[in-house]
């Protein structure tokens, strides 16, 4: 190897220098044979973190269940609906907690995100008997306005003249708030705003009783984010830099990108027009 070849070599194998302490242009430049090392390096660890993830997902299912003893019936956009109906036939359902209370003109950009993932799939979920429904506090005409807005066609639900929210811990009294006393993501403090969102499992058995399976909240959605699975293979990751170091540094409801407007560390998002103090 020539004296050319041999530094042309090192300097291939050594961190490129220029933009130092920006990742994407001080990264380590490899050869091929490098490239593939390390590749197979990593492929052990996502082995084992897949052997991981199949041990913990019997265990989901295999929590014991809550029997369902009260009589749920919500306002939807063709009338009065229970939770039994909402079943639509099938003998699971996915309920997505969107966070949106009575008169919420700020839709929730993880809720929104979250959901935006579900329309090409539920016609999976009903062949694989499940059910997809949402469910939130606010009035039925404010979530029609707001599902039609977005063009989203899965179920959606008020429970503003139910227990729902606050049965399952999504939603909180003014009193729970000031006390202290909410309880959210399995823990008691204060939640510091009256609607949360948060992701819950319920099955029906041929006699019609309906039980509790599963619910998680916080970071536990993260798992119904698909499209985090697509960030954290590509250089940038999920580019969530700040200033809240979570989506709602950059997510925004999919017909606004580029068109303004900003994002509360809540997760409410404001038009470009709003002047409110969120703003200042």
């Amino acid at each position: 190897m020539s004296d050319h070849q041999a530094a042309a070599a090192n300097s291939a194998s050594r961190t490129e220098t220029s933009g130092a302490g920006n990742p994407l242009t001080s990264h380590p430049i490899v050869s091929r044979s490098e490239w593939l090392e390390a590749r197979k390096a990593l492929l052990a660890k996502e082995k084992a973190f897949t052997k991981s993830r199949d041990q913990l997902n019997p265990e989901q299912r295999a929590l014991p269940w809550v029997r369902i003893e009260k009589e749920y019936v919500f306002d939807g956009p063709s009338g009065k609906i229970t939770l039994a109906q909402l079943f639509g036939g099938r003998s699971q359902l996915f309920i997505k907690h969107f966070m949106m209370g009575p008169g919420q003109t700020r839709q929730c950009v993880g809720c929104s995100f979250e959901v935006d993932h579900v329309q090409g799939l539920l016609p999976h979920f009903e062949n694989h008997d499940l059910t997809y429904a949402a469910v939130a506090r606010a009035p039925i005409d404010e979530i029609e306005a707001l599902r039609k807005r977005m063009g989203w066609n899965f179920t959606w639900v008020s429970s503003h003249n139910n227990d729902f929210n606050y049965d399952f811990n999504v939603s909180f009294t003014p009193e729970q708030i000031a006390s202290g006393t909410a309880f959210y993501n399995f823990q008691q403090g204060n939640p510091g705003m009256e609607d949360l969102s948060g992701d819950s499992v319920f099955f029906k058995d041929d006699s019609g009783q309906i039980f509790h399976t599963y619910s998680t909240f916080g970071r536990g959605g993260e798992q119904f984010l698909g499209a985090y699975n697509y960030f954290d293979v590509t250089p940038k990751g999920r580019n969530e830099n700040g200033p809240y170091h979570s989506l709602t540094d950059w997510v925004r409801p999919w017909n606004m990108y580029g068109k303004g407007g900003m994002v509360e560390g809540t997760g409410r998002f404001h038009s470009p027009g709003c002047a409110c103090s969120a703003h200042k």
